[in-house]
């Protein structure tokens, strides 16, 4: 596992290389794209519908596809225990990228 414990990161540019480090698996990026994807299918079903309990499911499904596939497949640590914001704000990047194809799928 890649950590920098003694040595924090000043800015978010700073910290992607490591954030990309920790999702170098394939099933584990892809299970982060469907949870994000997810994050907006739940976000547009508590619009259409006007239940705001759609809203709780965007935390869950996007942690929940995520550290599956932190647990199970990278076999490390979710940044988002030491890095919540700046590991939050890399999986919004790092599912663009998937989405430009600037990172492989």
């Amino acid at each position: 596992m890649t950590d920098r414990p003694n040595e924090p990161f000043r800015c978010f540019r700073e910290f992607y290389p490591f954030y990309l480090a920790e999702h170098a698996n394939r099933t584990c990026r892809r299970l982060h794209f469907i949870g994000s994807c997810l994050v907006f299918a739940a976000l547009a079903a508590a619009i259409l519908t006007a239940n705001g309990w759609w809203l709780l499911a965007m935390p869950a499904v996007g942690y929940g596809f995520a550290w599956l596939g932190h647990f199970a497949f990278e076999k490390n640590r979710p940044a988002t225990f030491r890095h919540p914001l700046y590991s939050l704000m890399g999986d919004w990047v790092m599912f663009r990228d998937m989405l430009t194809r600037r990172m492989p799928f």
